[in-house]
C-alpha cells in the first residue's frame, strides 16, 4: 500500500468562490503512480468545501458557471449572508469573540476585524456541504465521469486570501 500526499493552494476572492481544481488533482493522482486506490480531496478551512459537479460551459458577468450562480441563489434565500451583528445569527457570540482576540495577540498577522468575523452563513454553507470528496482510481484515473468535476468553494466573503486543499492519494 502506498500514501501520496500534495497540498494545493487555492487563491479565492471577497466573494463566494469556486475554484475548478479537477486537472490539479488528476495531475497528484497521475504523479502518485497509484494504479489502484483511492483519492480523498480535503480542506481544513470551516468556511470552504469540495463539491463534485457538472461541470457548466456557460458564465454569468462574474465568470461563474451558470450552476454555481444557481446555488448560490438558492443558499442566499435560506442562509442569508452575515452582513452585521445580531442579525440573522448568533455567531460569533462574545466567548468566540474572546477567543479569536486571543489569536490575533499570538499571530499579528491573524484577521480579526468585526468585518472578517461576521462569517456566520458561510460557516453553515461550509458545515452543509462538508469539507471533502473521496474518489476512486483505477487505472491511474480518478474517477469522476465524463461531466464530473471537482471544485473547492470558498463560502466566506469576507476577504481575498489563498487557501489550502490537502489531496491524499492510497492505493497500489
Amino acid at each position: 500500500m502506498k500514501i501520496f500526499q500534495e497540498d494545493v493552494t487555492i487563491p479565492t476572492l471577497a466573494r463566494v468562490t469556486y475554484k475548478d481544481i479537477t486537472n490539479q488533482v488528476k495531475a497528484i493522482v497521475k504523479k502518485s503512480k497509484i494504479k489502484d486506490g483511492i483519492c480523498l480531496i480535503q480542506t481544513s478551512h470551516t468556511t470552504c468545501s469540495v463539491l463534485f459537479e457538472e461541470y457548466v460551459h456557460d458564465y454569468d458577468f462574474n465568470g461563474d458557471e451558470f450552476l454555481q450562480v444557481d446555488l448560490n441563489n438558492i443558499l442566499d434565500k435560506i442562509i442569508p449572508r452575515e452582513l452585521s451583528e445580531n442579525t440573522n445569527y448568533r455567531y460569533p457570540g462574545t466567548k468566540h469573540v474572546e477567543f479569536l482576540e486571543d489569536l490575533a495577540k499570538k499571530d499579528p498577522n491573524y484577521p480579526n476585524k468585526p468585518e472578517t468575523i461576521l462569517n456566520g452563513d458561510a460557516h453553515i454553507k461550509g458545515s452543509l456541504f462538508g469539507g471533502n470528496q473521496t474518489f476512486a482510481i483505477k487505472d491511474f484515473l480518478l474517477l469522476t465521469g465524463s461531466v464530473g468535476y471537482v471544485y473547492f468553494v470558498d463560502w466566506d466573503q469576507t476577504r481575498k486570501r489563498n487557501r489550502t486543499c490537502h489531496i491524499l492519494v492510497l492505493g497500489n
